[in-house]
C-alpha cells in the first residue's frame, strides 16, 4: 500500500519509509519489482523534460496524486487544476519517439529512445511527450501508467492478487519442506542455503548479510528465519528489475505472462518460427516454478527469468550445435581448425614438449595437429622444436595419443602436418609405428589426376591425411632427394640476426627421403610457393603450400584479389612468424578473409586471438570445418580481401545490440587492489573484413558487479556476415589499467536474437560459474530487409535511399555490350524487392498491428470490467477499439492504409513481374559466361596488357557476381510473395489473439 496520508485540506503528506526505487546509479536503495513499486515511485515524483514543438523543452516535476486519479507536473504557468490529466482520459502510453513532436523537434536526435514516451490523451488524442533522466525512469512512469489505465483505483488490489501470491505460494512450500519440525522459522544457515541453491550466482556473504540488516532494522535478537523474513529476502536479492520490466511490456498489463502473452513475446522477440499455444504451456511447465501458475498456464516473473537464463535462451543457436553445412564440397572450400607446434604447452624456444598438448586441441576440435620429428636415442624418434631448448616426446607415443583422440571430437579428416628431420633409419621406424598404430585410417588411395578439386570432408570420413614432402613419382630407388621444411632453422637464424630490417633468407636444404613415408602422403604434398601466377599454371591440386605469417600478410597487401583465387582449388597453410618465441597468436582473419584454410595456432597461448579461433569454429557443430562464404568459392565471383567498403552482390546487415546488465561478474583473478569492488563495462567487437571492423563500450557501473544495468544501445553495419565475428568483453574500470573479467565471442551467423544471456567465459576458456551478460539482439537488413525470423518489432531503421548495382566496363566491347543490356533488368530488380519490402512493412504488417493492438486493449477492458465494476472501460465496442488502432496505425507509418483486397492486387502485380525481370537477368548472365574462357585472348586482341588485363578480368568476375546475387534475390523474393496467403495468416493471426468476432472475409473486402 502507499504510505500517504490525505489531510481535509487536500494537501499530501508522506509519512517516512525508506525509499523503494533503485535504479543503476543508486545500488545501496531497494529494486524496482512490481507494479506496485512503480506506482509508489510515481507518488514520490520524477524529474522529466516535456517537449514541445520547435525545440522546445521544459523540467518539470511530474507525479501521481495520492488517489491515483491524476496526473500532475510543477511548476506551470497554468492553474493547478489544469496542470494535469486525468488518467481516465489516458488512450494510450507509447514508448520511444512515436509522436509527431518528437520526429518534427529539432533535438529529436538527441533524445535517447529508451527515454522517450508519450501519454495520448483526450477526446482529440492530444500528447504529451516526456523525456526521464534514465530508462529506468521511464519504464517506472510507463508501467505504472499502463496499470492505472487497465485497473483504475483498483490497481494495487490487483497487482497483490497476482505476482505476490505466486511467488508467496511456492517459496512458502519451500520453506515448509525445510521447516520439518513445523516451527514456523529456520535456522540463519538453512535459509542462506534454500536462497543459494534458488540462486546459485548470489555470494553466501551477502546472502547473511542481508538477512541480518533485516532483523537488525526490527529489532530483532536470534538469527533464526521467518517464512515472512524468507520471502522478503528472496524479493530484494532474486528480482531482476530489467526483466520485470519487459515481462510487463508483453503481459497486458498483469504480473505474469499467458500463454497468448508468450506466444506473441515468442514471435515478436524471440524470433521463433511456427509459435502455437502447445509451446507456450510446455514452457510454462518447464519453467514456472509455482503450482498455480502450471495449473493456471500463467508464467511469472520467476518463471519468466528461468526461461530467459535457461539454454532455451541462449544466444548461440541450437541448430549449429551440430553439422549443419554442406560437407560435400572440396576440402580446399573449408576453413580447418588448426594447431602450431601442437606439442607444445608453453613458448617455442624453451617450454616443455608434452602429449597433452595434442588431447587439448583434438579434444577442442582441431582439424589439423603438427608433428616436428628428429632423430632421438636408442633409435626412437622423437618430436619437439628444432634447433631450441624445447623438451622431447617420443614419437610413437604421440601417434598413440592421436590414434586414441583423432576423431572423438569430429568424424571428419585429421591432417597430421609431419616436419620430418630424420634420418633415413628413423623414418624407417616412423614408418612403422605409423602403419602399426594407425593402420587403415591414413589415406593411401592417391589423386585423381583427372580431378580439379580435393575430396570432400564426407568423403574423407574418418581418415588420417599425413602432410609433408613426397618424392617424384618417377622416383624408384627407395629413397630420394627432397628439400627440407625447418621452421626451427628459420627461426634460429633470425633470432641471431640482431632485428634489423635487412635479414637473411633462409635457404632451403636437402635431405633423404624415404619411398615408404612418401608414400602415405597422398592429398596435401608440401610444395614451395613462387608466385600466384605460376601456382595457378603449375600447382597440382593436391599440393599444399605453407606461407610463412609475414609473407602470407604480404601477399594479401599486395595480391588481395588473387590471393582469394588461389585458395579457391588449393590448401594453404598460414603459421607464426618465428619471431614469436614467446609462442603468441596472429590473428587468423587477417588471413580467414583471403580464403587460407589452414591458419595454425598456439593453442597454449590464450587471449584475443584463440578467442576468435575458438568462438569460430564453435559453428557446424564444432566439427573443425566451416564453409566458406560461397562469393569466396565460386570460380567466377569477386572478392577483395582488404575491401573497405560493402561486398558487391551481398546484402548488408545491421547489428541492433542492447547491452542490458549484467549478473554476478566475478573479480578479475590476481586483483586485490579494490579488495571485491567491480566496476564493469563491456566493449562489442566486431571482427571480420576491414570494412566490418569495429567496437563499442558501455559506461562504468562503479562497484557493482552482482548485477550492472547498462541499458546502452549500439549499431554496426555488417558488409560480410558470413565472415563476421562478435564478441563481448567485460572488463574491470581501473585507475591502473583495466583488467580482464571475461568474454564470448560468437560467428554473426549463430546469433540468435531477442532476449538473449551471454556465458561469460574466462581467459583460458573455461566457462566462469553464473556469470552471464543480458542482451537485446535484432538483425536487419541494411535497405529495411533482413531474414523474418531475426526481425526483432523494437528496432526501427532509418530512412535510407535505393542504391542501384552499376555493371564496370572491361575495354573489350563485345562483352562490354552484354553487360550493359543488363542495366534495366537490375535497376527493376531492386525496385521489385524494394517494393516488396514496403509491401510487407506497409499493407500486412501493419494491418497485424492494428489486430494485435484490438487483442491487447481488449484484455484490458474485460479486465477492468471483470475486477472493477464501476471503472469506464476506455473502449465500449469493438468497432471503437478498431477505429482507435486504425488512426493510430495512420499516425505510425507514412503512407495510406490499404484494404486487404488491393493487398492482394499489389503482390500479384509484383509476382508478374519478377518472373520478367528474373528471365532477362539470367539470360545476360548466361550470354556473359560464354566469353569467360576466352576472355584472356578477347582482351589481348583489344591491347590490353599488364594492370589493364588484370583490371579487366576483375571487372569480368565482379559483374558476373552482382548478376547471380541479383537473380537470386529476385528469385526469392518470387518465391516470398508465390508463397504468400493473405487470408489464411488474417485467420490465424485472429484465432491466435480469440478475436473470433472478426470477420476475415470483411478484413480482406
Amino acid at each position: 500500500m502507499i504510505n500517504c496520508f490525505i489531510f481535509q485540506d487536500g494537501s499530501r503528506r508522506c509519512k517516512e519509509r525508506k525509499k523503494t526505487v533503485s535504479f543503476s546509479s543508486m545500488p545501496t536503495e531497494k529494486k524496482i519489482s512490481s507494479a506496485s513499486d512503480c506506482i509508489n515511485s510515481m507518488v514520490d515524483g520524477s524529474e522529466l523534460r516535456k517537449v514541445r514543438s520547435n525545440s522546445r523543452v521544459y523540467h518539470r516535476y511530474f507525479l501521481l496524486d495520492a488517489d491515483m486519479q491524476s496526473l500532475r507536473w510543477e511548476p506551470s504557468k497554468k492553474e493547478s487544476d489544469k496542470a494535469k490529466i486525468d488518467v481516465k482520459s489516458i488512450k494510450e502510453v507509447r514508448t520511444g519517439k512515436n509522436t509527431d513532436t518528437f520526429r518534427t523537434n529539432g533535438i529529436s536526435d538527441q533524445i535517447s529512445e529508451d527515454c522517450a514516451f508519450s501519454i495520448i490523451y483526450g477526446e482529440s488524442y492530444e500528447s504529451l511527450d516526456l523525456v526521464a533522466n534514465s530508462a529506468d525512469v521511464a519504464n517506472i512512469w510507463v508501467t505504472g501508467l499502463r496499470y492505472l489505465m487497465s485497473y483504475g483505483k483498483h490497481t494495487l488490489n490487483m497487482i497483490q492478487s497476482s505476482q505476490d501470491n505466486m511467488r508467496a505460494s511456492w517459496l512458502g512450500d519451500l520453506f515448509d519442506e525445510v521447516d520439518v519440525i513445523g516451527g514456523k522459522c529456520i535456522s540463519l544457515c538453512s535459509a542462506v542455503q534454500l536462497i543459494k541453491k534458488l540462486s546459485p550466482g548470489l555470494k553466501n556473504v551477502k546472502i547473511e548479510l542481508k538477512f541480518k540488516e533485516l532483523h537488525k532494522a526490527k529489532d530483532k535478537t536470534g538469527s533464526d528465519v521467518t517464512k515472512e523474513e524468507f520471502i522478503e529476502v528472496f524479493h530484494d536479492l532474486c528480482t531482476r528489475p530489467e526483466i520485470y520490466f519487459l515481462l510487463v511490456q508483453f503481459s497486458s498489463n498483469k504480473e505474469f505472462l499467458d500463454t497468448k502473452d508468450l506466444m506473441i513475446f515468442l514471435e515478436a522477440e524471440q524470433g521463433m518460427a511456427k509459435v502455437s499455444e502447445d509451446i507456450s504451456v510446455e514452457i510454462i511447465q518447464k519453467y514456472e516454478p509455482s503450482k498455480e501458475g502450471q495449473l493456471k498456464g500463467w508464467l511469472s516473473l520467476d518463471g519468466f527469468t528461468n526461461y530467459l537464463m535457461s539454454a532455451d535462451c541462449h544466444i548461440f543457436d541450437p541448430e549449429q550445435k551440430i553439422v549443419c553445412q554442406d560437407m560435400n564440397q572440396p576440402l580446399s572450400h573449408y576453413y580447418i581448425n588448426s594447431s602450431h607446434n601442437t606439442y607444445l604447452i608453453e613458448d617455442q624456444f624453451r617450454g616443455p614438449s608434452d602429449i597433452t598438448g595434442y588431447i587439448r586441441a583434438l579434444k577442442m576440435g582441431c582439424r589439423s595437429v603438427e608433428l616436428d620429428v628428429w632423430d632421438g636415442p636408442d633409435n626412437e624418434p622423437v618430436i619437439y622444436t628444432g634447433h631450441t631448448m624445447t623438451s622431447h616426446i617420443v614419437f610413437h607415443s604421440v601417434i598413440d595419443i592421436i590414434n586414441k583422440y583423432a576423431f572423438v571430437a569430429s568424424e571428419f579428416p585429421l591432417i597430421l602436418c609431419l616436419e620430418n628431420h630424420c634420418s633415413l633409419k628413423q623414418q624407417k621406424v616412423m614408418f612403422q609405428h605409423l602403419k602399426k598404430i594407425l593402420g587403415d585410417k591414413i589415406h593411401t588411395d592417391p589423386p585423381n589426376l583427372e580431378d580439379n578439386y580435393l575430396q570432400s570432408p564426407s568423403y574423407l570420413k574418418g581418415k588420417i591425411l599425413l602432410k609433408g614432402k613426397k618424392l617424384a613419382s618417377n622416383c624408384t630407388g627407395s629413397e630420394g632427394e627432397v628439400t627440407d621444411e625447418d621452421e626451427g632453422a628459420e627461426m634460429s637464424q633470425r633470432m641471431n640476426n640482431e632485428g634489423g630490417e635487412q635479414q637473411t633468407v633462409v635457404q632451403p636444404k636437402k635431405f633423404q627421403l624415404s619411398k615408404d613415408l612418401s608414400d602415405l602422403v597422398t592429398l596435401c604434398k608440401s610444395v614451395r610457393f613462387k608466385d600466384f601466377q605460376t601456382a595457378f599454371q603449375n600447382q597440382k591440386h593436391w599440393e599444399l603450400c605453407s606461407f610463412n605469417e609475414v609473407f602470407a600478410s604480404r601477399c594479401a597487401t599486395d595480391h588481395p584479389g588473387e590471393f582469394v583465387n588461389y585458395n579457391k582449388k588449393f590448401l594453404a597453410r598460414v603459421y607464426p612468424s618465428p619471431m614469436r618465441i614467446d609462442s603468441s597468436n596472429m590473428n587468423p582473419q587477417d588471413f580467414w578473409k583471403c580464403g587460407c584454410q589452414i591458419v595454425a595456432m598456439n593453442y597454449q597461448t590464450p587471449g584475443l586471438m584463440m578467442d576468435l579461433n575458438i568462438g569460430w569454429f564453435r559453428q557446424n557443430g564444432n566439427c573443425g570445418y566451416v564453409l566458406r562464404p560461397a562469393i569466396m568459392r565460386e570460380q567466377v565471383s569477386y572478392f577483395s580481401a582488404n575491401t573497405k567498403d560493402s561486398v558487391p552482390g551481398v546484402s548488408p546487415q545491421l547489428l541492433h545490440i542492447k547491452i542490458i546488465s549484467g549478473q554476478n561478474l566475478p573479480k578479475p583473478k590476481g586483483s586485490g587492489a579494490k579488495g571485491d569492488v567491480v566496476d564493469p563495462y563491456v566493449y562489442v567487437e566486431i571482427h571480420g573484413i576491414p570494412a566490418d571492423c569495429a567496437e563499442q563500450r558501455t559506461k562504468t557501473i562503479h562497484q557493482n558487479g552482482d548485477n550492472p544495468i547498462f541499458d546502452e544501445s549500439f549499431e554496426f553495419q555488417i558488409n560480410l556476415p558470413e565472415l563476421a565475428m562478435v564478441r563481448f568483453v567485460v572488463l574491470d574500470d581501473d585507475y591502473i589499467g583495466d583488467e580482464f573479467i571475461g568474454q564470448y565471442t560468437i560467428p554473426f551467423e549463430c546469433i540468435q536474437p531477442g532476449f538473449r544471456h551471454i556465458p561469460l567465459q574466462s581467459l583460458t576458456g573455461e566457462v566462469l560459474p553464473h556469470a552471464w551478460v543480458f542482451v537485446h539482439v535484432a538483425i536487419t537488413n541494411r535497405r529495411g530487409g533482413g531474414k523474418p525470423h531475426k526481425r526483432g518489432l523494437s528496432v526501427r531503421k532509418s530512412k535510407r535511399g535505393r542504391e542501384y548495382a552499376t555493371m564496370r566496363i572491361l575495354l573489350i566491347k563485345a562483352v562490354d555490350e552484354v553487360f550493359k543490356s543488363a542495366a534495366q533488368p537490375l535497376r527493376e530488380a531492386t525496385d521489385l524487392r524494394e517494393n516488396m519490402l514496403l509491401f510487407f512493412k506497409f499493407c500486412f504488417f501493419n494491418f497485424i498491428f492494428c489486430v494485435t493492438g484490438m487483442y491487447v486493449t481488449f484484455l484490458m477492458t474485460s479486465e477492468c470490467t471483470r475486477v472493477s465494476e464501476g471503472y469506464r472501460p476506455l473502449w465500449h465496442t469493438t468497432n471503437e477499439l478498431l477505429m482507435y488502432y486504425l488512426k493510430t496505425a495512420q499516425m505510425l507509418i507514412t503512407c495510406p492504409f490499404l484494404p486487404c483486397s488491393q493487398m492482394i492486387q499489389t503482390s500479384q502485380t509484383l509476382l508478374e513481374n519478377s518472373d520478367s525481370v528474373y528471365e532477362r537477368i539470367l539470360q545476360v548472365q548466361k550470354a556473359a559466361m560464354e566469353f569467360h574462357e576466352k576472355l584472356h585472348d578477347m582482351a589481348m586482341k583489344e591491347g590490353l596488357k599488364g594492370r589493364k588485363l588484370h583490371k579487366s578480368v576483375e571487372s569480368f568476375t565482379w559483374n558476373i557476381t552482382i548478376l547471380k546475387v541479383i537473380t537470386a534475390e529476385t528469385l526469392n523474393s518470387h518465391d516470398d510473395l508465390h508463397a504468400f496467403d493473405h487470408k489464411k495468416i488474417l485467420t490465424l493471426r485472429c484465432a491466435s489473439y480469440d478475436l473470433r468476432c472478426c470477420d476475415v472475409s470483411q478484413l480482406t473486402s
